[in-house]
Order: C-alpha cells, then sequence, then structure tokens
C-alpha cells in the first residue's frame, strides 16, 4: 500500500493467476482489510505475469465439475476441504460481492488474458482499464457449466442483454477494443502504457474527498442494483451444482478438456 493507494495483486504467475478456492477466499479478505482502512481511496486489482486471470482453476475439474476450489500452484487447496460442494460453488459470488461493496474505488488494470470468473472480478471493479492485447473470453457454456457468480445480471446491466447472450452462449474471444465498444471498460492503453495510465489514474481519485467518493460509489451501485438486481444470484451456485450432475453438461466438460490436452 501507498498511502492512499492500495494493490491488490493475482500472484499465481507460473499458472497465469487461476481462482481456486483459496484465492476466492483471499480476495473476499483482502477487500474486507482495504475497507476496514478508511485512508484508503483507491485500490489497483491486477494480475502478476503474463496474465491478468485464467479464470477457474481447471487442474481437478474433471473431479469436481466446478472448477473452482481446486488445485493451486501448490498442488493443493486446505479450504476445499473444510467446505461443503454448495459452500465452494457459492465463493466466487461471494469474491465478487466482496469487491463490489469495497470501500475504496477499485480499478481493475488488465493485460495477457482475461478468463472467465476473471471477466467478472474485471466487472466487479468500479474503473476498468486493458492493455490493446488483452484477449477475453467467457468459456463457462463450452465447459458444460453456467456462468455463476452473479455473472448474468452484472454483463447484462454493463454490457447489455445481447452483448450477453452473444459472448456467454457462443464462448467466442473478443478484444479490448470491442470490450471497450460494449461498455466493458473504461479505457484501452498501449500495453507498455497500462501500469503509468492506471497510476495516473489511481493518484487522480486519491486526490479527491474520500466522503464524496464512498457518496458517489453508493449511489452508483444503488442504481445500478435498482437497474438489474442481483439479489437472485443465491442461487446460481445450485445451478452449478446441478451442471455437475447432468449427463450431458458432463459430456461437454470432458470434451472441452480432451480439447485443451491435445492443444
Amino acid at each position: 500500500m501507498d498511502g492512499p493507494i492500495g494493490q491488490l495483486v493475482l500472484n499465481q504467475p507460473r499458472s497465469l493467476n487461476p481462482l481456486s478456492a483459496t484465492c476466492l477466499q483471499e480476495l473476499i479478505e483482502a477487500a474486507a482489510w482495504f475497507s476496514a482502512r478508511p485512508e484508503v481511496k483507491a485500490v489497483v486489482v491486477s494480475g502478476a505475469g503474463r496474465a491478468f486471470c485464467a479464470g477457474a482453476d481447471l487442474s481437478t475439474f474433471g473431479d469436481t465439475g466446478l472448477g473452482a476450489g481446486t488445485a493451486t500452484e501448490s498442488g493443493t487447496d486446505e479450504i476445499t476441504g473444510r467446505r461443503s460442494a454448495r459452500e465452494s460453488a457459492d465463493l466466487g459470488r461471494l469474491m465478487v460481492e466482496a469487491i463490489e461493496r469495497m470501500e475504496a474505488v477499485t480499478i481493475a488494470a488488465v493485460h495477457g488474458h482475461c478468463v472467465g470468473g476473471g471477466v467478472l472480478l474485471a466487472a466487479a471493479c468500479d474503473l476498468r482499464l486493458a492493455a490493446e492485447s488483452t484477449r477475453w473470453i467467457i468459456p463457462e457454456v463450452d465447459i458444460g457449466i453456467p456462468l455463476a457468480w452473479g455473472g448474468i445480471p452484472r454483463l447484462v446491466r454493463e454490457i447489455g442483454p445481447a452483448a450477453t447472450r452473444d459472448l456467454v452462449i457462443t464462448c467466442r474471444p473478443f478484444t479490448s477494443t470491442e470490450a471497450l465498444s460494449l461498455g466493458l471498460l473504461n479505457e484501452v492503453v498501449d500495453d507498455d502504457q497500462l501500469t503509468t495510465r492506471v497510476g495516473e489514474l489511481a493518484e487522480l481519485v486519491a486526490s479527491k474527498s474520500a466522503l464524496t467518493l464512498k457518496a458517489t460509489l453508493h449511489a452508483v451501485d444503488a442504481a445500478a442494483e435498482a437497474l438489474v438486481p442481483t439479489g437472485g444470484c443465491w442461487s446460481d451456485a445450485d445451478a452449478l451444482l446441478s451442471a455437475t450432475n447432468d449427463p450431458e453438461s458432463r459430456e461437454v466438460a470432458a470434451r472441452y478438456l480432451r480439447d485443451r490436452s491435445r492443444g
């Protein structure tokens, strides 16, 4: 932390910063830690290494069908063993809500790849900047699971229902330029300028009154929630669990994993 500016970094660069259960829990705790420090006005959310976030950790996906709460870089995830299947499936929603509720202005700095849950992590931030070469994809339907974690209503209110259907159903990659045109991003910058530009924006935010920043965030969040409510997202975990018991969904998942291993 540098005075009023905090840094929240996904730091498993060798595996492109997957969202395991451990990582999700740590993000929830980090959000609470920053919110307990009123001197922090801006928090930059970024990923170490070559990518912002590779989405769910698929290393044991074939066993769980969820892709969350699985192995981390060290090979184990102690949190999973202490949670029910539904609690593990619900961790992503709790993470997104924790980031969204942070008292500081959150600034996503996206580069490399931004996949699945990583897109939702970025969408949960208040301001979003991305490098021009960033590759985006929401592959959940190809993996045989619905997009959960409150992703559908949040995308609908950011980019609209038509674009949400397109990106979620087709699972096609899209560029930062398209993400900007859809309204998912505030700005696209040259790759070598992302860190500098994000730093400038964080400094600008930090120069403003903490009271007015919080009042603005709360007002915008309330308006967004009134526009497209997310209260029903509690049941997303049940949809995820249903997909793990659906034969066709599991076959789709198995095919996806086979194609990845060949490719």
